[in-house]
């Protein structure tokens, strides 16, 4: 009986800590993410619709993507999805560099991409030091 209770306590010990790592593997990167880009969008948005065919299809394989990863906000919802902005927005596209929940700076529409990009480096600047060149292609 004592080999036993040993056998089920070593079980229930290793699958605690089995647990615990599943669990923190879960969480790191929520808490490894703190910086972002949250682009505020609205239907029928023909520069939100620009940006889209210009940048969208190569944002995500920049190294700005890795500093800062995309998401979006529909700019009707009041809610600004737990970021605590500067000011409201009222123009889209608008995009917000935002760093552990509050905006660091903001691109309010959109001309072409040079100009995004151009602005998307001077706001993830103070951030972190971008490394040597990007990879926009």
């Amino acid at each position: 009986m004592y080999v036993y209770d040993m056998s089920l306590r070593k079980l229930q010990q290793t699958s605690l800590f089995a647990l615990v790592l599943l669990m923190s593997g879960l969480l790191w990167p929520v808490a490894a993410q703190a910086s972002e880009l949250v682009m505020f969008e609205r239907d029928g948005c023909v520069w939100c619709q620009r940006w889209d065919r210009e940048i969208g299809p190569v944002y995500d394989k920049t190294a700005e993507a890795r500093v800062l990863p995309l998401r979006r906000i529909d700019a009707g919802d009041h809610a600004a999805g737990g970021i605590t902005l500067a000011s409201p927005v009222r123009f889209t596209p608008t995009f917000v560099v935002v760093d552990n929940g509050r905006e660091i700076g903001r691109i309010t529409g959109y001309i072409n991409d040079d100009a995004f990009w151009g602005l998307l480096a001077a706001l993830a600047s103070k951030i972190t030091t971008p490394g040597p060149g990007t990879n926009r292609t």
